[in-house]
């Protein structure tokens, strides 16, 4: 977007439409993003809370710096430092990113750092590294996408989450490519396609099984590809022959000959895509579900070559470049592995430290939520572009882990609803007001620019990291001079620790990523034009060829049963946007979409007596959630939806299974079992009368906010 000065506010956006991703399309996010820029939106200044269960009260920077600095001290001085840990968010800077996973290392000595999209793609980030060698969103660029023969996109809803990206599957069309979208759900993408597969939630690995059956069963296979640049192939076909039309059908609700038309339309096409997104990812199967997706692509021959391929639809604004240079627990700059060696001495050199100084890898982001508070798990948390008490799984649970912390401390530019948990609160910089990079899903790093000044009480996390650094004995190794300096030292830092790296930034500075619109990673050397295209020749394994994945349907880790009949997955809407922390801010925004609701089929709503407008009160194991029932047809009878971006009583992520992928460790989000009742027929009194039993103090506080 371009910024321009504004009338009511500081900044306005205008279209870009010279920009080659989204050539000037903007949804209602991107539009009314400036409402955030508001002095009554934002935090102005630091907060801190003198006792436990005292109010927030106001306080000037060094204050808090002080009491940040001598509760991560403290707790370190008591417990060892792996009791303190640092939690980050995807929708940092890279800038911000890498000197948070710095000072966790270096300054804090930590091995407990790990961030918010662990949440968002970690699982196909694992099949990616697992099947190539290298994890990049997208292996091609956006515009790749209207001249592929056919698509399949699992469990993604762009024309809800990432508006602008839709054009590309309208020209797909308008080529004459197919367009397959896989989804429990009739969303407003699934309407566009030719043909929607609506699987039961956790079917994903099998519907994938069994088109690779197909393929095979077909003659489909190109066997020339799969011999040349593949390993793996025959376990990968004994894996996939168990997996029979009518088996599959069984497992997932979807009729045979149905099928047997997405497995011709992919197999025949000249060329081929398939897209996943959270829904087949958000799984304990995720890893599998996505290599299982893999698979499909290499027996047919569609990856490594112009216009196919599979690729990963992000979640966040820097889903990409906020995995890739340090915040994740097993990872150091440049997508390197914490645990190899020469990736140890390489980063410990350009930090200036000894190699074994370095902590090893560190929990993953549910195991370190989970151990908050506990003996041998962190006691002290400094927490940066996230809000787990919303967007955390088993949500209830997580906010008393939360409260159980001897210290909180919360970066933000708005009182998140973690933030209101916080013995301290720093006010930060946003989008507007500071200059750093992201990197979007195609691997494209982009320059964003300061148009405005923040507040007089508001500074970087940059600053803010600096500033601790120092206060905890380590004055050098993190930027000062003030923006935009501080960033693009920074930036030139992670340049160097990424040098050699999977994702190596080498090779790209400001001034070219603002002269060529962004520049592709890798990107090893300034005369390097960098690689749009990924795999054309060779893969990123140590022999070049692309590894099948064998593997099998199982049952995800948690099925319905007698007491808790339906699935439940969850997702976004349109107007909203992950916790909702910033989006619930925004008038605009607000009046699309005004809360929560429980979207339920037509059958099941006759069933339960169940009346579209009325609440309904959806329990788990774990927890309960009320909202209004949406009755609609464009969801399987068996299953119901709920949006995630709200808290309180309508918190989805109360009812959500934290069980794990034990490769990837991402989280169950997109299934669960439940019951639905309407609220009216539970007596007072009863297990599910109140907000859920975990989180009734953290919702009762929202209902008085």
């Amino acid at each position: 977007m371009r910024l321009a000065p504004g009338a009511d506010l500081p900044v306005e956006v205008l279209e870009r439409p010279d920009f080659p991703v989204n050539r000037g399309a903007l949804c209602g996010k991107g539009r009314s993003a400036p409402a955030l820029l508001a002095r009554d939106v934002r935090l102005t200044g630091p907060l801190l809370r003198d006792r436990p269960g005292g109010p927030l009260r106001s306080a000037g920077w060094p204050e808090a710096l002080d009491r940040v600095a001598a509760g991560l001290a403290r707790v370190r001085a008591e417990h060892g430092p792996d009791a303190v840990g640092v939690f980050g968010g995807g929708g940092l800077t890279n800038e911000k990113a890498y000197l948070l996973g710095k000072f966790a290392r270096v300054v804090l000595g930590t091995a407990n750092i790990d961030y918010n999209g662990r949440f968002c793609m970690s699982s196909a980030a694992a099949a990616h590294r697992r099947a190539f060698g290298l994890d990049r969103g997208l292996p091609f660029p956006l515009a790749d996408i209207p001249h592929t023969g056919c698509l399949v996109l699992v469990g993604g809803n762009p024309a809800e989450t990432m508006p602008p990206a839709v054009r590309y599957l309208r020209e797909l069309r308008e080529n004459g490519g197919k367009l397959i979208v896989v989804d429990p759900r009739r969303t407003r993408t699934a309407e566009l396609a030719d043909l929607h597969l609506q699987p039961r939630p956790g079917g994903d690995l099998a519907l994938a099984l069994g088109l690779l059956h197909l393929v095979i069963a077909d003659g489909l296979v190109d066997h020339e590809f799969v011999a040349e640049r593949t390993s793996g192939f025959e376990r990968a076909r004994e894996a996939a022959m168990a997996h029979w039309p009518d088996r599959v059908e069984r497992i997932t609700g979807v009729p045979a000959h149905r099928l047997r038309e997405a497995a011709g339309l992919f197999g025949r096409a000249a060329t081929g895509m398939v897209l996943t997104a959270r829904g087949p990812e958000q799984q304990s199967k995720g890893t599998d579900t996505v290599g299982a997706w893999i698979d499909l692509c290499l027996a047919t021959g569609k990856a490594g070559r112009p216009y196919s391929g599979y690729g990963c639809l992000t979640g966040q604004g820097n889903g990409q470049g906020g995995r890739e240079h340090g915040q994740k627990a097993d990872q150091l700059p440049g997508y390197r592995s914490i645990e190899d060696p020469a990736a140890r001495e390489h980063v410990a050199a350009v930090w200036g430290v000894p190699a074994g100084s370095l902590p090893g890898p560190g929990k993953s982001a549910y195991e370190l939520l989970d151990g908050l508070g506990r003996p041998g798990g962190v006691r002290a948390l400094l927490l940066a572009g996230s809000n787990p008490a919303v967007s955390a799984p088993n949500a209830g649970h997580v906010t008393e882990r939360l409260r159980a912390l001897d210290l909180l401390v919360v970066a933000d530019l708005v009182l998140s609803e973690t933030a209101r948990l916080a013995d301290v609160v720093l006010p930060v910089t946003q989008w507007a007001e500071e200059t750093g990079t992201t990197t979007n899903l195609e691997g494209r790093v982009i320059l964003r620019r300061r148009a405005v000044d923040p507040p007089e009480g508001v500074r970087s996390e940059l600053w803010v990291l600096r500033e601790l650094a120092a206060r905890l004995g380590v004055p050098d190794g993190f930027p000062a001079d003030g923006f935009p300096v501080e960033a693009e030292r920074a930036f030139d830092e992670l340049r160097r620790a990424s040098a050699g790296g999977d994702a190596d930034y080498a090779g790209i500075d400001y001034a070219r990523i603002a002269a060529e619109d962004g520049v592709f990673w890798p990107c090893p050397t300034p005369d390097h034009p960098g690689t749009p295209r990924l795999f054309l020749d060779r893969f990123a394994t140590p022999d070049g060829r692309a590894r099948f994945a064998a593997v099998t349907h199982r049952p995800a880790g948690e099925e319905p049963d007698e007491a808790y009949p339906l699935y439940l997955t969850t997702g976004r809407v349109l107007a909203q946007y992950q916790s909702g922390a910033q989006t619930r801010r925004v008038a605009e925004l607000n009046s699309a979409a005004p809360g929560p609701y429980v979207e339920l089929h037509p059958r099941l709503a006759a069933r339960l007596g169940i009346a579209d407008g009325e609440p309904v009160a959806v329990t788990s194991r774990r927890g309960r959630a009320v909202a209004p029932a949406r009755v609609t047809e464009a969801i399987r009878p068996d299953t119901v939806f709920m949006p995630f971006h709200w808290a309180g009583a309508g918190r989805a992520n109360s009812l959500t299974n934290p069980a794990l992928d034990p490769v990837s460790r991402m989280p169950e989000f997109k299934l669960c079992a439940v019951r639905v009742e309407p609220l009216r027929s539970q007596p007072a009194g009863s297990d599910t009368a109140g907000a859920d039993a975990a989180g009734s103090e953290h919702a009762r506080e929202e209902a008085a906010e």
